[in-house]
């Protein structure tokens, strides 16, 4: 069957991307064909069509407006979809000059993926985009990655082992793997992670060819300069570099040149326990009620993505970690200065994403004054910050900032204060700035007084007061005269200036070449001035380019600035203070206090947290407190804040207690709450028993570990058994400092056998059968677990609260009396017939409410007073 030249060309080009939607440019639309539009159309939410017949059938169609296509793009996006945008690359007049039927040339000019995004529509202003890269080669593997919307650009060796926590730290939005390659635990792993897997081919990965690639990539001879790296290490960057020469069509990403990371450079956080800490997100996936949604007071962009890095990975140098809290003491300190700096930073656009889009040239006027803006604001911070004495980091931040003059006062002359979203747009160019496109502007805007200088010129040039300069569509502008004065201007010396047009039968037509070019350059200045506005715009976006390396550097500082006032303002707010952080094996915190429960507590019921001691120091071995008390006491709440007050320590922040001394620690983990994995086959049970192992196999004498309600999902002796056998091992091997809460109180007996163990319990108050929550942690053990009480907080039925408080008498009284007593099953309340259930009292006041408004009070001597009083209680039972 005969396909039409359009659907030739569409099939062409889909070919050569299977496996993404093609976004087929026709007109102001993108449009969509077969498989393609029944997806999107799908997917969208949007009518599907059909366009002529192939193969017999109709051709499904459906089409998004290019104006706004990165709405569909961004769900697309985010349902799996990759999309190849293919643009016309000619216009149809163009077409036309190769022959009447001749169809628009039309290429893919970018592969849109998840870790490949760069408008800010499509992204998250405050949370970094990574792509990743990951390489086995022989018996090295390496992780790198890039988010190519700031330049940020890592890699690392990676011990396969430490892939889970490095993809949880990071939380990439795309893996590239190589094609075909086994690996048996990466892609469960993206899998759990929901992390999109692209398969790139082998020579991508090819070591020889990847350093190569990225020798061009920066314009160097050799990676010496860099650092030194394995081949697993090249391999990975190389692929990513090439998954980018791919995917942007040739139009490489300003990356900044690889950071090399080594695997103990920061505290080792799993994944399971990310969540149970809630660190970046909360146990429902948003990111309101996670910590970080709690100590973020940034109030910039690259402020916010530092932050959810520095939270994501806190460090195990001790060097930086004080460092870091040098800075924030000042910060502290100097609140009127740190004010004034967070200020001038509300004002600062985000410099790396628009410089990132100038080098793919997707940005446009708004960029350039992004650049100009946020340059403006580092030179007044700079200029604050000039006249104090400045910790050290502090000091390479502001340094960063200087040095733009020439780059500034460029974009300030050439650029308006509000310039339009668009190049195409134009009016971004400053009046002044150019005298050909000032010229051109006054053409197009003031063509008529521009003429009507000329027939002023032209009558005192003539003397002829009554010429007039007109226009018509036939001949344009002409000068028109009456036959009277027509001689004069066919007569030298007017006749050699004046160039006859036309005679009608009252007035006489003239021309000059001066008044043809003019005319031509009025008609054709609104494209002119346009064409030179683009052409400045590509020597502002060169000149800015040309200084992106300093602007990045010029960007950390702003974001490291932005920080750490941020984190001076937490901390004078929220009455946090600075911890003592050293190599010891100390972890003491002086009334502690868990931040996201502590605000919360405040916004719901205006309730103060009660902040708790715990010391978990030990020169060497072990240092457990085994926790015990009621459920809802806070136990849980008790074992995260600890952990939370140690990563914010490490992490360079202040931390909310009254006194924290924490030796660093090397690993966190938790293994907080309850968890099933239907997708993969694993029970709640499962879930626990796989992150226990995990913890018991990895877990070093530098770690931190908190443990709650381990083996809780099986039978009582089973998981007995199972938790005793996992506080020996922490204790005996691991050797770690931890905090293991649990319900088995037989488990306090270990604090007898092993030394690092000591029992601590949350205290409460039993009152007229009610229990009270004092959340109160305190050394010893708790007598029993206040089960039925916190049931009957929680609203059982008042008759299945007797029954449990029935059954559990009779079990105590069986475990008292030791094993020869047998319970029979007719003696437990559960097993036996039910109650009848008790009658609801008649409607109607009771007794003692009918005597109480019989009562005069006013009538009442003292003793009537008195005697009424024990009548009330006579009659209230």
């Amino acid at each position: 069957m005969t396909v039409t030249p359009m659907m030739a060309q569409y099939l062409e080009i889909k070919a050569q991307y299977p496996d993404a939607l093609l976004f087929y440019r026709m007109g102001d639309f993108y449009e969509m064909f077969f498989e393609d539009a029944v997806n999107a159309a799908e997917a969208l939410d949007i009518a599907l069509t059909k366009r002529g017949k192939h193969n017999g059938d109709d051709i499904p169609m459906c089409g998004v407006p290019v104006h706004a296509a990165e709405g569909y793009l961004l769900s697309l996006i985010r349902k799996g979809f990759r999309v190849a945008v293919g643009e016309q690359l000619e216009s149809p007049a163009e077409a036309k000059k190769r022959g009447s039927k001749s169809v628009v040339k039309r290429d893919v000019v970018r592969l849109v993926t998840p870790g490949t995004l760069t408008e800010d529509s499509l992204l998250e202003a405050r949370r970094h985009n990574f792509l990743v890269s990951y390489s086995e080669l022989r018996e090295e593997s390496a992780l790198a990655w890039a988010d190519i919307s700031t330049g940020a650009f890592h890699v690392m060796p990676l011990n396969p082992v430490r892939l889970s926590p490095e993809l949880a730290r990071l939380a990439p939005s795309e893996l590239i793997l190589a094609e075909g390659a086994t690996y048996e635990k990466t892609v469960p792993l993206a899998d759990e992670f929901r992390i999109p897997i692209t398969p790139l081919g082998k020579a991508s990965f090819d070591s020889t060819a990847a350093e190569k690639r990225i020798c061009a990539l920066f314009g160097v001879g050799a990676l010496d300069g860099f650092g030194s790296f394995s081949r697993a290490e090249i391999s990975a960057m190389g692929a990513l570099i090439d998954y980018l020469e791919i995917t942007q069509k040739g139009k490489l990403p300003l990356l900044q040149p690889p950071v090399q990371e080594a695997e103990d450079r920061v505290m080792q956080i799993d994944a399971s326990t990310r969540a149970s800490l809630e660190l970046t997100r909360s146990l429902s996936g948003s990111r309101a009620g996670s910590l970080l949604a709690v100590v973020d007071r940034t109030v910039t962009p690259g402020g916010a993505r530092l932050l959810e890095q520095r939270l994501s990975s806190p460090s195990r140098n001790l060097d930086v970690i004080n460092a870091r809290l040098a800075a924030l003491d000042f910060a502290v300190e100097k609140d009127h200065l740190a004010a004034d700096l967070r200020d001038a930073l509300r004002k600062t656009p985000d410099l790396d994403r628009a410089l990132s889009r100038l080098a793919l040239d997707r940005g446009g006027p708004r960029d350039l004054a992004a650049i100009r803006n946020g340059l403006a604001q580092a030179e007044a911070i700079a200029h604050r910050n000039a006249s104090e004495d400045l910790p050290p980091l502090l000091v390479g931040a502001t340094s960063d900032l200087t040095g733009f003059d020439s780059l500034l006062d460029l974009l300030d002359r050439a650029l308006v204060a509000e310039p339009p979203l668009l190049a195409r747009d134009g009016g971004f160019i400053a009046a002044g700035y150019d005298e050909e496109l000032d010229e051109a502007r006054t053409l197009r805007d003031e063509g008529r007084s521009v003429i009507a200088g000329f027939q002023q010129k032209y009558a005192e040039h003539t003397g002829i007061t009554s010429l007039k300069i007109k226009h018509n569509n036939v001949l344009g502008y002409f000068i028109e005269t009456t036959a009277t004065h027509a001689d004069k201007m066919l007569s030298p010396p007017l006749s050699e200036s004046f160039i006859h047009r036309q005679t009608t039968a009252n007035q006489v037509r003239f021309t000059t070449v001066e008044l043809s070019e003019i005319e031509t350059r009025i008609l054709n200045s609104g494209n002119r001035a346009l064409e030179i506005e683009k052409r400045l715009y590509s020597d502002l976006s060169r000149a800015i380019l040309d200084q992106a390396p300093r602007l990045n550097a010029a960007s950390r500082g702003l974001a490291e600035l932005d920080l750490v006032t941020g984190l001076a303002n937490l901390a004078r707010g929220e009455n946090w203070t600075r911890p003592k952080v050293d190599t010891s094996r100390a972890l003491e915190i002086s009334g502690g206090r868990h931040p996201v429960v502590e605000r919360a507590l405040r916004q719901q019921s205006g309730d103060s947290f009660i902040a708790n001691d715990c010391d978990l120091s030990a020169e060497q071995g072990a240092a457990i407190w085994l926790l015990t008390g009621p459920n809802m006491a806070g136990k849980s709440t008790f074992l995260r804040q600890n952990a939370l007050i140690a990563l914010l320590a490490q992490m360079g922040s202040y931390v909310p207690a009254e006194a924290a001394h924490i030796g660093l620690v090397s690993q966190l983990f938790s293994r907080v709450g309850a968890s099933d994995d239907l997708a993969r086959g694993r029970s709640t049970f499962m879930v626990e028993m796989v992150e226990t192992a995990a913890i018991l196999n990895q877990a070093d004498d530098q770690a931190l570990v908190i443990l709650d309600e381990i083996g809780r999902g099986t039978a009582t002796y089973d998981g007995l058994s199972i938790a005793w056998a996992t506080l020996e091992h922490l204790h005996e091997v691991n050797r770690s400092r931890a905090l293991f809460a649990t319900h088995y109180h037989e488990l306090t007996q270990l604090s007898n056998k092993l030394a690092g163990v000591e029992n601590a319990t949350v205290s409460v108050k039993e009152w007229e059968g009610e229990v009270i929550f004092l959340h109160e942690v305190k050394k010893g053990a708790a007598d029993r677990s206040y089960g039925v009480q916190v049931a009957q907080l929680a609203g059982l039925p008042a008759s299945v609260v007797a029954r449990a408080r029935d059954v559990l008498d009779l079990l105590e009284q069986g475990s008292r009396e030791g094993a020869g007593a047998k319970i029979q099953i007719d003696d437990l309340p559960l097993f036996a017939a039910a109650p009848p259930p008790q009658p609801k009292p008649a409607a109607g006041p009771s007794p003692a409410e009918q005597l109480l408004a019989e009562i005069r009070p006013d009538d009442l001597s003292p003793r009537e007073a008195l005697d009424m009083l024990y009548q009330l209680k006579d009659a209230a039972g």
